[in-house]
């Protein structure tokens, strides 16, 4: 399986509305759906939910 099927790259936009974005990777068997994470928005200044974009 080449590796970009298994885990792709993608990119997490802020929900706190300040556009900032993280790029990552997931693994698609564990998690074939959207991808939430909490993490840290500069702009913002808190820490905030990060929603997979696609």
């Amino acid at each position: 399986m080449a590796r970009n099927e298994l885990r792709p790259i993608i990119k997490l936009r802020s929900t706190a509305g300040t556009g900032y974005t993280y790029v990552t990777r997931k693994n698609r068997q564990n998690d074939p759906d959207r991808v939430t994470l909490r993490k840290y928005d500069p702009v913002a200044a808190r820490h905030v939910a990060f929603r997979e974009e696609r």
